[in-house]
């Protein structure tokens, strides 16, 4: 089939809306300019038929599947569907024996659609490694989470990672009036007719999935009946939640779940509280919340209050163990536990400056005195020389160098003043008084929880 031609339909008219509608080349493709606009690295590798392995990332109904047939298209190769929720290692294998076959029989390349590829643990997403990198298969991979965080390191290396974002209410808005207009693949055939605040309301409320404004529509569809009359209370009772909920006149995704984090490290537990409540509600991932909040107690309760960590984890390992709604509580529980502990950014800081500094002397040898001497050659040059065992010191403390030469004296944590940090702060004083040679002042005691 040339490029250029158009394909025909893959769809059956008994298949969701959604799918009949589904783009047939490039052209027809609503959204995700910033990715396939002529000169763009996506949209003219598509056009050349030259795509490899592939990773998108982006929220659902934003064309990650389409995009993916689009380049079975163009690239002319044999496009296999696999969900990562419903199948497993077993079918990948079948998948890869087939891929070698068509090869070897037709010359014939194989795409093979991972869906919601971040359920793979490691193990099953190494076995897609040897056969990405034979060329036996083009992996094309679709998550809405984070890929840094999801997919392992050894799979990104070989994959190209595309952003995809939400459609706009105007994307949203012009493929809805596309569905109504179109007889063969559309409901055009039922001449319906659309209020245009009926139409407004839903491209706002789609939250730019482009599949659930269709679903919606569908569903209006079959209420109504042919030459019906689809109004806003009718997408209202389709839709069947209250309205809105992410606004796209700034409230977007990353919008609340900064919400919620400022809430938090600012002591605000009513705010906390609420964006929670709005990105549940929203239809946010828990779990997407539950590493947020995780992260909020690293980064900014830190070790003022050292059982923040415990706490989040907690909720987190409560959501996997009871599910939803029960396991939100558990969450929403961390989160005011955040809200209301003392703050600290020290260690956040302090890691940072660390960082910076590795970056800065990354050859910086390791003291002989702190190496390690398993050799009796590593013993006679000096490894380990002059050690001295904490343990066998009172309070188990004994002034020594254990950072580079170059970088003696040089200080990244500082602890602050408020909860548990302020007991931190007061060991490593009375350690520097012992490292300056002074007396400990009568009465110290570095023990305890504080």
């Amino acid at each position: 089939m040339p490029k250029s031609a158009p394909a025909p339909s893959l769809f059956a008219p008994a298949e969701p809306l959604a799918v009949r509608l589904r783009p047939r080349t490039l052209e027809e493709l609503v959204g995700q300019e910033n990715l396939l606009a002529p000169g763009k690295a996506l949209g003219d590798a598509i056009r050349r038929g030259d795509v490899g392995s592939t990773i998108f990332w982006g929220p659902p109904g934003s064309g990650k599947t389409t995009l993916a047939g689009l380049i079975a298209r163009y690239t002319e190769r044999e496009f296999v569907a696999f969900s990562a929720v419903t199948e497993g290692v077993p079918r990948v294998r079948e998948i890869i024996k087939e891929a070698e076959q068509r090869r070897t029989i037709s010359g014939r390349g194989t795409i093979l659609f991972c869906d919601e590829i971040h359920r793979f643990n490691r193990a099953q997403q190494d076995a897609f490694l040897p056969h990405v990198e034979n060329g036996v298969i083009t992996l094309i991979g679709a998550t809405t989470e984070n890929p840094s965080f999801e997919l392992t390191s050894a799979l990104l290396s070989r994959c190209r990672v595309y952003v995809l974002e939400p459609l706009s209410a105007a994307q949203v808005t012009q493929l809805i009036e596309r569905a109504l207009a179109d007889s063969e693949r559309g409901v055009g055939s039922l001449q319906l007719v659309a209020d245009p605040a009926a139409i407004a309301l839903l491209a706002e409320q789609a939250d730019g999935d482009a599949r659930r404004a269709l679903a919606v529509i569908e569903a209006a569809a079959q209420q109504v009946g042919a030459g019906g009359r689809i109004t806003r209370e009718l997408v209202v009772d389709v839709l069947a939640r209250r309205v809105p909920m992410y606004d796209k006149g700034g409230e977007g995704h990353y919008n609340l779940i900064s919400a919620l984090h400022k809430a938090v490290r600012g002591s605000d537990p009513q705010g906390a509280l609420y964006w929670l409540a709005r990105m549940i509600e929203g239809g946010e991932d828990p779990l997407y919340i539950a590493r947020r909040v995780v992260r909020m107690a690293t980064e900014d309760i830190g070790l003022a209050d050292p059982q923040a960590l415990n706490v989040t984890l907690a909720a987190k390992d409560a959501f996997h163990f009871l599910g939803s709604p029960e396991g939100e509580l558990a969450i929403a529980q961390a989160v005011v536990y955040l809200a209301t502990a003392p703050k600290s950014n020290r260690v956040y800081l302090a890691y940072g400056e660390a960082l910076d500094a590795a970056r800065d002397s990354p050859a910086a040898p390791v003291p002989l005195h702190i190496r390690n001497a398993p050799t009796g050659l590593m013993k006679d040059l000096g490894y380990g020389k002059g050690y001295q065992y904490a343990h066998s010191f009172p309070d188990a403390y004994v002034p020594q160098e254990y950072l580079p030469e170059e970088m003696t004296g040089k200080v990244f944590y500082q602890p602050g003043e408020l909860g548990f940090e302020k007991k931190i702060k007061e060991r490593l004083e009375y350690w520097d008084r012992i490292k300056r040679g002074n007396d400990p002042v009568p009465g110290d005691d570095i023990g305890g929880e504080g």
